[in-house]
Formats: structure tokens, C-alpha cells, sequence
């Protein structure tokens, strides 16, 4: 079972650095949360550092831009990893192609910016499906349409073998009191289709091996059993982090509020089901940051 603490604060003590998600956790979509941000800030000054690690397909710049309007201060963090850099990193190397497609919404179109850190980039076109050898997801076109909707678009890039890459593994966030589809649930139909979708997010090693860089460019090399990971997605927060040896705060008050039964905390027996039923353990629980 995993244990119910009431604060950060009480089990920070033997972790140097946080990997800490955003969405559900920091803020709700909308605007910071209070507790959360300063609940963080009172980690820093203790010494921690904090690596907020997201799913969001937005460049590391694009987020922080994004973290000023919702009110999330700079000292509440040390530095951001996004599943956006990753995966930007990846299409510059070409892993579905240089002609490809994008599904998502033109607010993403940052996506396609030069990205400058690699050596010897390919250079990437986007193209009409019917054109394209790849598909690069940041979303849905429509976040809150019918699922269906996406299937004649997935048919004809099956139809051309394209790969997909999925900026975004999330499934589902809560902006406000609104949920809404992510690129995650369009590459989880797409290889249910039968086409491939590469990942590049959490709960996969590749965005925690950019948090470890963005770890290192800040001169610290701390060890998995130093860091806690925070996140309220059990399939991407709580999966990605026993997937890489490295402790968990579950924050059951975010995607599992009902199941957990959490306004303040989580209900001990709903909470023990839903793991359950997920077959999951993280290390500790909390109803919402703080």
C-alpha cells in the first residue's frame, strides 16, 4: 500500500532534486495552485532543486512563457524538461521521415521551429498527408471531439505505413473542470489500428534522460535514489518512474479524484482499489501538492 503523507515536506528530507509534473500538480490549466507552488519553493530553499517535467509537445521556452500567464513563479522551479524537446529532438533526426504531416493544432506550429543543438540535423517539410512519409501528433485538431473523428485521418496515413510520432503521451488532462483528449489518445488508436507510434514522453526514458541532462547543466549529478517523482498520472507520472528505479508522490486530488475518492486526501480503501485495479504502487500518496 502505498503511504499517505499530508505534505511534501514530510518526506522530502532524502531527495536532492524533484521531477515534478505540471498539469494536475502545479496548476489546473487555467491558474497556478496555491499549496503547490509553495510547497516547491519552500523545497529550493531548503537546497532541493526542481525539474518540472511535463508531457506538454510545447518547447521549453513556450512553457515558461505558458507558466508566467498562469501565475507559476520562477522560484518555484529550477529548470523544465518537456516531451516537446524530446521529440523535436528525434524529428531532426529523422526518425519518421523529413516530409511529414502534422496533426495538431496550428498553436503548436512552434514545433517545427529550427531546433540548433544538434549536430547535423535533416531538414523537415511539412506536407499534406497524402505527401507525407511521417505524422508528427502535439494533439488533436478539436480536444474535445469525438474520438471517431480521428480515424479517417489515421486510416490513410496507416494506408501509407507512416510512423507517428506523439509529442504528447498523455491520454487525458483537466483544464479547469474540462477534460480533454491529448496526442497520446490519437497514438493509442493508431496502434490499436495497427500503424507505430513512437513515444517520446513520460512515461518513456527518453524525457527522463533529458530531465537527467537538465539535471547536469545545472552542475549536479544526483543519483535515481536521490530524486522523487511527483505526478497525478498513474499510467505516465507514477509508471514512468518506477520504469526508471527512481521513488514516487502519487497526487490522487488530479486524473484520479473520483476513483481515489480525494477533496483533501484520498479515501484509504478507494485508493487502495484503484492501484489495484492499475497495478501500480507508488511510493507515497497525497491528495493534492502542497
Amino acid at each position: 500500500m502505498s503511504r499517505i503523507v499530508t505534505a511534501l515536506s514530510d518526506i522530502s528530507a532524502p531527495y536532492d532534486a524533484l521531477f515534478v509534473d505540471l498539469w494536475g500538480c502545479v496548476h489546473n490549466g487555467v491558474a497556478a495552485i496555491p499549496s503547490a507552488v509553495a510547497a516547491l519553493q519552500q523545497y529550493r530553499q531548503s537546497g532541493g532543486i526542481v525539474i518540472l517535467v511535463t508531457n506538454s509537445p510545447r518547447p521549453r521556452k513556450g512553457v515558461a512563457k505558458q507558466l508566467v500567464h498562469f501565475g507559476v513563479p520562477q522560484d518555484a522551479y529550477d529548470d523544465i524538461a518537456t516531451s516537446g524537446d524530446s521529440a523535436r529532438s528525434a524529428m531532426y533526426r529523422g526518425v519518421v521521415g523529413t516530409r511529414v504531416w502534422h496533426l495538431g493544432p496550428d498553436t503548436d506550429s512552434r514545433f517545427f521551429e529550427p531546433l540548433n543543438l544538434l549536430e547535423n540535423p535533416v531538414e523537415i517539410t511539412r506536407v499534406p498527408l497524402d505527401e507525407a512519409e511521417g505524422v508528427v501528433c502535439t494533439g488533436p485538431f478539436d480536444s474535445l471531439a469525438d474520438p471517431e473523428s480521428w480515424r479517417p485521418d489515421l486510416e490513410a496515413a496507416l494506408a501509407r505505413g507512416a510512423k507517428l510520432l506523439c509529442a504528447n503521451p498523455d491520454i487525458v488532462v483537466d483544464r479547469g473542470e474540462v477534460r480533454e483528449w491529448c496526442a497520446g489518445a490519437v497514438a493509442k488508436m493508431y496502434s490499436e489500428m495497427g500503424g507505430e507510434s513512437l513515444y517520446f514522453g513520460k512515461p518513456h526514458p527518453p524525457i527522463y534522460d533529458l530531465a537527467r541532462r537538465r539535471l547536469h547543466a545545472l552542475g549536479n549529478t544526483i543519483a535515481d535514489d536521490r530524486i522523487l517523482a511527483i505526478g497525478d498520472g498513474i499510467l505516465t507520472d507514477v509508471a514512468g518512474a518506477i520504469g526508471e528505479d527512481i521513488d514516487s508522490l502519487f497526487i490522487s486530488g488530479g486524473l484520479a479524484a473520483a476513483e481515489t475518492k480525494t477533496t483533501e486526501q484520498p479515501d484509504p480503501d478507494a485508493l487502495s482499489a484503484y492501484l489495484e485495479t492499475e497495478k501500480s504502487a507508488p511510493t507515497f500518496t497525497i491528495g493534492h501538492l502542497r
